[in-house]
């Protein structure tokens, strides 16, 4: 009877776990999808409660203004600035930078010494400044992201 019972439960654990391993995907890269080369940077952002509007202003003074030289270069294809109506509240504001291609997410020298001839060291010093006086004391970033779009075949 032992025997029995041990082949019974063998057959039911090998039975779930037939069901619960995943079919073999019949969808191929560059046949059936393509990954784009284009990539978005996605930080989600916690600004603290009456503080939207002052992070808000400040993003305006360094962020927005350091993306625009960026993208004005060739740098970035874009920036936003996206605000979270509702959720569960860990994150209230979302910045995105989408990059033309992936290489433009990497270092290089030549983009580094074309962005900081348009943006000065004068800049970037004040930009420190707000992140260390006013930004680390009103909000947390909660997490950074890189967001690749996958293009289906036929869309």
């Amino acid at each position: 009877m032992k025997t029995i019972l041990k082949s019974a439960g063998f057959a039911c654990a090998a039975a779930a776990m037939a069901f619960a391993a995943p079919a073999a995907a019949e969808i191929n890269v560059y046949e059936d999808y393509t990954p784009s080369d284009e990539v978005v940077e996605m930080t989600t952002v916690k600004v603290d409660e009456g503080q939207f509007e002052t992070y808000l202003e400040g993003l305006m003074g360094t962020w927005v203004a350091a993306n625009k030289v960026a993208k004005e270069l060739g740098h970035i294809k874009n920036y936003a600035i996206w605000a979270v109506p509702y959720g569960d509240n860990d994150v209230n504001l979302i910045l995105t930078v989408t990059y033309p291609t992936t290489a433009h997410t990497g270092p290089s020298k030549e983009r580094y010494d074309e962005f900081m001839a348009k943006w000065s060291e004068e800049q970037i010093e004040a930009s420190n400044k707000q992140v260390l006086e006013l930004y680390n004391k009103i909000r947390k970033i909660q997490g950074t992201y890189v967001l690749r779009r996958i293009e289906l075949a036929g869309e």
